[in-house]
């Protein structure tokens, strides 16, 4: 293995300040806010400018996911491993995403946000949510099951779906590692072709404050800050409970696997500002998969955990599902039993994975789980419609940051992790990847072999 100077490279060159990708967000989300808020006419006007950042984005994510996953597995020995990944991610995706639940739940229950607003039930307007409880009607288990099957290997890279496009990708590592050495051709094309993706991923993210500044002053010159002053206390209870969630819960899963949840954070604060800027969380999914790898994450692990727990691994979107359901309930004057609560945690952790990918998940989440207690009108959701904008934002903030400790801790369950290069990573410091095409020749096989003996074949 090299010396720890060697491995971190030449020294970074310093970068003025107002150069900075995460100074430059902040700037972009701080005057957009003050046009939207000033000039909402003109706030309303740069919605494109939002709209076609994440286009921008989502066009590279799914060729990201493919090339990612595809050479990571192909390097793979033992083909059992992509397996014991993908169940370990699930088993941990399923555990912390129904705790996410349930704290929505309690906290709803001791705040009682939705209390003493007595709102007739019906002066609602059922027209408001129609298109949302329509979706959630047509999602079934076996619906989003099929959809994940693409109708040709190509389609999967073209049709958007990030579940498509991994399987696609899984399938073709499999079939590349089960034929080499005559594969080695296509893996190296494969290699060499993700040079060309993330040189243009990080292209693209130099338009990052263009496409924060577009987003953030559409949506105050949509709503206003004073939609927000209406239902403050929801808005309130829904970023505390989150930020608690992050810093108690998230922090103690980090901590046991032997880093910072602050740290994270702070490694991941461009990310996160891009996020928050455009209430996507899709919109650093590119940047965060290189990122893990920089932070000691294998790349197999990394391509596999990352793509999965953006559909089922949504803990934002799940404290929402039960918060904003018991909101309603106990705004309408509705008091829910102890079984029909745990009626809704469970339709929530089934309806939160089917409606992945969907247009206004979130909405389409909440009106398939209010279907259950027939005695809370789908039309109660009109409450919150115009709050819902605000609150994606903390949505998407909390659902990144549990993938993110997701795929260290699955990592270092799989023994696919290098203690070192998280080290420097959440000190400030990271070690550069080596380039990708010194990969060519690795031959790896995920939970057999000490994460810095993995690290020493990289360099």
């Amino acid at each position: 293995m090299q010396p720890q100077a060697e491995a971190a490279g030449p020294p970074s060159v310093r970068v003025a300040w107002y150069r900075r990708l995460y100074v430059q967000v902040v700037l972009a989300i701080v005057v957009g806010a003050l046009l939207g808020h000033f000039f909402p006419d003109l706030g309303l006007s740069l919605k494109p400018l939002g709209d076609g950042f994440i286009a921008l984005v989502k066009m590279i994510i799914a060729p990201v996911i493919f090339i990612t996953v595809a050479t990571g597995i192909a390097g793979m020995r033992d083909m059992t491993s992509v397996g014991g990944v993908a169940a370990k991610a699930l088993i941990y995706f399923f555990t912390v995403s129904t705790f996410a639940l349930v704290v929505g739940l309690v906290v709803a229950n001791v705040v009682r946000p939705g209390a003493g607003l007595d709102i007739d039930p019906a002066s609602l307007d059922p027209a408001a949510v129609a298109q949302y409880a329509q979706t959630a009607h047509e999602q079934t288990l076996s619906g989003f099951l099929l959809a994940i099957i693409p109708e040709t290997l190509i389609s999967a890279l073209t049709s958007g779906s990030i579940l498509q496009a991994l399987l696609v990708a899984i399938l073709t590592g499999v079939a590349i590692a089960l034929t080499r050495p005559r594969s080695d051709l296509v893996h190296d094309m494969l290699v060499a072709g993700g040079e060309v993706v993330f040189k243009l991923v990080h292209m693209l993210m130099k338009l990052a404050p263009i496409g924060a500044f577009g987003a953030i002053a559409f949506t105050i010159g949509s709503f206003g800050i004073g939609t927000l002053a209406q239902l403050a206390g929801l808005v309130a209870t829904f970023y505390i409970t989150s930020l608690l969630f992050v810093l108690l819960v998230l922090g103690a899963i980090a901590w046991a696997g032997g880093f910072s949840i602050l740290s994270l954070i702070r490694f991941l604060r461009e990310e996160l500002l891009l996020v928050l800027g455009t209430s996507s969380s899709e919109a650093a999914l590119p940047s965060l998969l290189e990122k893990l790898e920089v932070a000691g994450c294998r790349r197999s692990v990394v391509g596999l955990v990352v793509p999965t727990g953006y559909s089922f691994n949504l803990d934002g979107t799940n404290i929402y599902m039960t918060l904003a359901a018991l909101f309603i309930a106990q705004a309408l004057g509705i008091e829910l039993s102890l079984g029909e609560q745990v009626s809704l945690v469970l339709v929530a952790m089934v309806s939160s994975k089917g409606a992945a990918g969907v247009t206004g998940a979130g909405f389409v989440i909440l009106a398939a789980t209010l279907s259950v207690v027939p005695s809370v009108p789908v039309a109660g959701m009109a409450l919150i419609l115009g709050i819902d904008r605000f609150m994606s934002e903390c949505r998407a903030l909390t659902n990144f940051i549990g993938n993110a400790v997701a795929t260290i801790v699955v990592a270092k369950w799989e023994g696919a992790l290098d203690k070192e290069r998280l080290a420097a990573a959440m000190a400030g410091r990271p070690f550069p990847l080596p380039p990708r095409d010194s990969e060519r020749h690795e031959r790896t096989t995920i939970g057999h072999e000490p994460a810095v003996a993995a690290a020493a074949d990289r360099a």
